[in-house]
C-alpha cells in the first residue's frame, strides 16, 4: 500500500491534512450509526487539531443517527466548548460530551427526527428548499411545542408549520453542507469508494452529494486502497466525482466494523450463519426475578420476560416488524424461542431488512439479512406505512396516551428514529416496566399526568386511527378516544393497590380489565407458533365500541366444507347478537382458503350478515391473487366484495 501511495497518491491524504481543510463556522455532516460507518480517525484528528491549535472554531454539526459509544468515541471527540457551536442531531444519548454542550447552553442544539435528517441530506443534494413531512406533528419537534430546540439559545427557526390542501405539514429547512465526514471500505486513487466490509451503507451517498452540491468538501475514511479504475463499478457506492479526499485509517481501532466488533463477516453479508448460531446470539430476557426483589404483589417471572412475551402476542404472520433498542430486543429472542422468527420479517431503521438484528453497541448490524439498503430509503418505506408493527421502548406515558423517550430533566436521550417509526407504523406497541428504579432504589412512576416532552402524540395517533398498546409486566393499556385505557391486569394483582395507586392519573376503564394471559408468567413455552397459525375462532374478533367497528381476522383460516361455514357463522353471530345494533366490519382475508364446496354457503352467510348486522363491510388481503379469486367468488353470488390491499385502505373504505 505504501508503494502504491508513493507512485500515485491521487486524492489520498493523511487525516491531519484532511481536517486542516475545515474553516471556522463550517457546517460538518457526519455519517454513522452507533459505531457502524463512523469515520473515527477523522474525528480523532479533528479533536487533536483543535486541542493543539484552538481551530477550527464554532463548527456546525449535523448527523442523523446516534454516533458514539456513550463515553469517549464517535462524536464525543467533538464535544469541546468552542469547537462546535451549533448541533442538529437525531439521537443524543450516545454522545454525552455533545449533550453537555447543548443542555448547558455552551452550544446551540436541535433534536430533529433521524429519518427527517437522513431525507434532508437528499433534499440538500437536490437543491430543494427543505423537507416536507408530517413526521413530528404534535411532538416536541412541532414549532408549537418548541421546534426541536434544546436550549434557549437555539433561536434559529429549523422547522415551520405549513398547511397544504387543508392538511398540516412540517417543513424542515435546508442548509448548505460545507464538509462531509463519511466512511467506506476500499478506495481507489480516484476516490471511488466501495463498502463491502461495512455492516451498513447508511446515508453516506446522500451526505456526499449534499456536500458536493453545496460547494463543500467530501472526506472519506477507508480501510484500504486499490489502483485507480480497478474497482467493480457495481460495487462503487460513492463515485469518485463526489470525493475530494481519501484517508486510510491509521490504526485498526479507528476502523472497526462496529464499536464492539472489529470485523464480523456475518455483519458484512459475506457469510450466512447456521440457524443454531443465529438463535444463540439472541439473549432471552431473564426468566426469574431474583428472590431479593420478589414481592408478593408482583409476578415471580422476571418483568422483562413477561413484557417481551406479551408484546410477542401482538405479532402476526407475514408482518414487517421494527424492534427498538433495549427492551424491545427481547421480543426477537422470544420469537426465536417460540419458533415464529421465520413467520415475520424483522427490520432496523439504518437499512436492514430481514435476518436477526444485533444489540448493544452492535445495534444496527444484523446477520442473515435479506437486504441492506441505504438509510434514507428505509425511512421512505417506514414513513409511507411499510411497517405492519413497531415495538418500541416505554419510558414515560401520560393520561392522553403521549409518550416521552427523549428528554428527562438535563438528560437528553434524543428521539432518534422513534418519531418516524412510532408515527407511521400501522400498529405500535410500547414496552417497559410499570415503574422505574429511582436513584435511591425506590420506584419512580412512569405513568404521569403529563409527560415532560412529547415524543409520541396520542392526539395525532387518534386522528390517524392508529392502534396503540402500552405493555408492562403489571398491566396493558390501549389508546382510547378519551385517553389511556386499562385493558389487562396481571393475575393476582389488586387493581387499586398495585395499578391505580401507582399512577398519577386514573386511566379510562370502560369495562373490567381482562386478566393477562397466564402463559406469560409460566416457565413453559406459550405455544406462540400454534397460536399464530391456528388461531381459534373466538380470538379472531375485536370490537371497537368507539368506532362501532368489528375487526375480523380470517388470516390463515381454511374453510373447506359447509360445516366449517356454519361454525364461522355461529362465532360471528355470538359477537354481533349482544350488540343490539348494526355495526361496521373490516375483515382480514390474508392467506385465507375457501374451497369450492364451501363457496355458496360462504356467500350466503356473508349476504345474510350484511343484511342483518352490518352498516358496511370491507375486506382486505395483501395477495392480489386472493383478492381476485375471492372477489369473483363473492360477486358471482351477489355479494359486493369491497376488497382492498391493506387494512388502512379497508378502514378508509368503510365510510
Amino acid at each position: 500500500m505504501s508503494a502504491l501511495r508513493g507512485r500515485h497518491r491521487g486524492k489520498v491524504v493523511s487525516a491531519a491534512e484532511a481536517v486542516a481543510l475545515l474553516a471556522d463556522g463550517d457546517m460538518l455532516a457526519t455519517g454513522g450509526f452507533v459505531g457502524i460507518g463512523f469515520p473515527e480517525n477523522l474525528a480523532v484528528a479533528l479533536e487533536e487539531r483543535f486541542l493543539a491549535s484552538g481551530a477550527p472554531r464554532n463548527l456546525g454539526l449535523v448527523y442523523a443517527a446516534g454516533q458514539g459509544d456513550g463515553a469517549h468515541r464517535g462524536l464525543n471527540h467533538l464535544g469541546h466548548a468552542g469547537l462546535v457551536g451549533r448541533v442538529i442531531g437525531g439521537h443524543w444519548g450516545l454522545v454525552p460530551a455533545l449533550q453537555k454542550l447543548a443542555t448547558s447552553g455552551q452550544a446551540q442544539g436541535w433534536n430533529l427526527p433521524q429519518g427527517v435528517i437522513s431525507h434532508l441530506f437528499r433534499d440538500i443534494a437536490a437543491g430543494k428548499p427543505g423537507h416536507l413531512s408530517k413526521v413530528g406533528l404534535g411532538t416536541f419537534v412541532d414549532p408549537r411545542q418548541g421546534g426541536g430546540a434544546i436550549n434557549a439559545h437555539s433561536t434559529e427557526e429549523r422547522v415551520r408549520l405549513i398547511e397544504l390542501d387543508g392538511e398540516e405539514y412540517l417543513f424542515y429547512k435546508a442548509f448548505p453542507i460545507d464538509v462531509a465526514f463519511i466512511r467506506g471500505t476500499t478506495a481507489d486513487t480516484d476516490g471511488n469508494i466501495t463498502m463491502e466490509r461495512e455492516a451498513l451503507t447508511l446515508e453516506a451517498l446522500a451526505i456526499a452529494m449534499a456536500a458536493r452540491n453545496s460547494g463543500g468538501i467530501v472526506i472519506v475514511q477507508v480501510e484500504r486502497l486499490a489502483e485507480g479504475h480497478s474497482l467493480p463499478p457495481r460495487q462503487v457506492k460513492i463515485p469518485g466525482v463526489l470525493v475530494d479526499c481519501v484517508v486510510v485509517a491509521e490504526r485498526s481501532e479507528y476502523h472497526q466494523q462496529t464499536f464492539a466488533e472489529p470485523y464480523s463477516p456475518a455483519f458484512a453479508g459475506e457469510i450466512r450463519l447456521p440457524a443454531s448460531e443465529v438463535l444463540a446470539r439472541l439473549s432471552p430476557p431473564p426468566a426469574k426475578l431474583p428472590d431479593a426483589l420478589h414481592h408478593s404483589a408482583r409476578p415471580v417471572v422476571h418483568p422483562r420476560r413477561v413484557i417481551a412475551r406479551r408484546a410477542a402476542l401482538e405479532l402476526r404472520p407475514n408482518q414487517v416488524v421494527n424492534l427498538g433498542i433495549g427492551m424491545p430486543e427481547g421480543v426477537a429472542a422470544v420469537a426465536a424461542e417460540e419458533r415464529v422468527i421465520d413467520l415475520i420479517t424483522l427490520t432496523a431503521e439504518p437499512g436492514v431488512i430481514g435476518g436477526i438484528p444485533a444489540g448493544g453497541l452492535n445495534f444496527g448490524a444484523a446477520v442473515n439479512t435479506q437486504a441492506v439498503i441505504d438509510q434514507p430509503y428505509q425511512f421512505d418505506f417506514y414513513d409511507g406505512g411499510g411497517l405492519d408493527i413497531a415495538i418500541l421502548g416505554l419510558a414515560q406515558a401520560d393520561a392522553q396516551g403521549n409518550l416521552n423517550v427523549s428528554r428527562f430533566g438535563s438528560r437528553l436521550a434524543g428521539a432518534g428514529g422513534f418519531i418516524n417509526i412510532s408515527q407511521n407504523a400501522r400498529r405500535v406497541v410500547f414496552v417497559g416496566t410499570f415503574t422505574a428504579p429511582g436513584p435511591d432504589g425506590a420506584p419512580v412512576r412512569k405513568f404521569v399526568q403529563q409527560v415532560e416532552q412529547i415524543t409520541f402524540s396520542g392526539e395525532q395517533a387518534r386522528r390517524r386511527g392508529q392502534q396503540v398498546l402500552y405493555v408492562t409486566e403489571r398491566a396493558v393499556f390501549a389508546l382510547h378516544p378519551q385517553g389511556l385505557a386499562l385493558v389487562e391486569v396481571a393475575p393476582g394483582l389488586d387493581l387499586q393497590r398495585d395499578i391505580l395507586d401507582a399512577m398519577d392519573f386514573r386511566p379510562v376503564i370502560e369495562q373490567p380489565p381482562r386478566t393477562m394471559d397466564a402463559a406469560l408468567f409460566a416457565d413453559a413455552p406459550m405455544g406462540l407458533r400454534e397460536r399464530l397459525l391456528h388461531l381459534p375462532l373466538a380470538r379472531r374478533f375485536q370490537f371497537d365500541a368507539a368506532q362501532r367497528t368489528l375487526f375480523i381476522d380470517f388470516e390463515h383460516l381454511a374453510v373447506r366444507t359447509p360445516a366449517d361455514v356454519a361454525e364461522v357463522r355461529a362465532a360471528i353471530e355470538a359477537q354481533l347478537a349482544p350488540l343490539g345494533e348494526r355495526v361496521y366490519a373490516v375483515v382480514n382475508y390474508d392467506h385465507f382458503t375457501l374451497d369450492e364446496p364451501a363457496q355458496d354457503a360462504w356467500a350466503a352467510m356473508v349476504r345474510e350478515l350484511v343484511d342483518r348486522h352490518y352498516l358496511n363491510v370491507t375486506r382486505y388481503s395483501t395477495s392480489g391473487f386472493l383478492r381476485a379469486k375471492l372477489g369473483r367468488a363473492l360477486a358471482a353470488r351477489g355479494v359486493a366484495p369491497h376488497l382492498y390491499d391493506s387494512p388502512d385502505a379497508a378502514r378508509a373504505g368503510l365510510r
